[in-house]
């Protein structure tokens, strides 16, 4: 294989999902929906909780930051994605390929952050009730929101300058549907045992302590609230039962992907489709969706644009 200069690198070619031209038309429409979905889904979230007065309280301020998050989360790579599903060459230019690498490690990052925020809200809102508002005011979660993108910006500038120093070697052929560092560091023309290593660990220091930290502080809150009321607990269950879902379908995909590599090409494509497209998909749903202040608000909508239409028409 040749080296290739790294400032005359132009493009990478991104094999996808599928060979198969049918398979391919199904899947652009398949996730050209669920894209749309997630937008709306999370737009309408972000929307509701900004304007409706009855929401402004730090456990919707979270939840409609992640929200936030997931739209750029899935923005990253889906709109890629499903546009070269129409397309004979799939490429990538170089700039584009490593704004993937960062911008999905920096969202990534920050979304596992603001998941254990999240629980701490819960648990600060469960087990500490009467200092609640003192404790979770709308400042200081502002403050943790910021902590968590400069956690996620600084992870992920740790991944993207080592990569941009690697020798590259033709065919720059990338077997999957985006660009991610361990596809790119395979490009190197150089024994990329030790930046493997460092990846894994630096992904890990992210990815392993969050999901640590996110599974004592739902244990602890169930054990708490077990502890002083079944009725309570069983709400509380429920709650973090959907909680909890929502960190599986996140941090799962990552460790295989990141962590723990399994280097199943197939796996590991499905996998990222997993993180990328059906956890911001399915957040709306299990965190915000189900939740009865944020259906109490969409009538409430409804009910100011009928109201609206009402008086447009008499």
């Amino acid at each position: 294989m040749n080296e290739v200069n790294q400032s005359v690198v132009s493009e990478f070619v991104l094999l996808g999902l599928s060979h198969s031209q049918n398979l391919q038309v199904l899947l652009f429409v398949i996730f050209l929906i669920v894209y749309l979905l997630i937008l709306s889904g999370n737009i309408v979230i972000v929307i509701l909780i900004t304007i409706d007065r009855h929401l402004h309280s730090p456990m919707y301020f979270l939840l409609a930051n992640l929200s936030f998050v997931d739209i750029w989360l899935s923005s990253v790579t889906t709109p890629k994605m499903v546009t070269d599903f129409l397309r004979e060459n799939k490429t990538i230019s170089f700039a584009g390929c490593m704004s993937q690498v960062f911008f999905d490690h920096c969202i990534g990052a920050a979304e596992m952050v603001l998941l254990l925020v999240m629980a701490y809200d819960r648990y600060v809102a469960i087990c500490k009730p009467l200092h609640y508002f003192t404790i979770m005011n709308l400042k200081r979660c502002a403050a943790l929101v910021l902590i968590s993108w400069t956690i996620g910006f600084v992870h992920a500038l740790s991944q993207l300058v080592p990569v941009l120093q690697l020798p590259l070697c033709g065919p720059l052929e990338i077997d999957s549907f985006f660009c991610d560092i361990p596809l790119v560091i395979n490009l190197a023309c150089m024994d990329s045992h030790d930046l493997d290593t460092l990846v894994n660990a630096d992904c890990g220091v992210v990815v392993v302590t969050c999901f640590i930290l996110l599974l004592i502080s739902y244990t602890y809150i169930l054990i708490t609230v077990h502890q002083s009321s079944k009725t309570g607990a069983s709400k509380a269950l429920s709650t973090c039962t959907a909680h909890i879902t929502v960190v599986l379908l996140l941090f799962v995909p990552c460790i295989f992907i990141y962590v723990w590599p399994l280097n199943i090409t197939w796996f590991d494509k499905f996998l990222a489709v997993f993180y990328s497209v059906v956890t911001p998909l399915l957040n709306p749903a299990i965190y915000t969706l189900r939740n009865k202040d944020i259906k109490h608000s969409l009538k409430r909508l409804k009910g100011y644009f009928m109201n609206h239409r009402v008086r447009v028409n008499t």
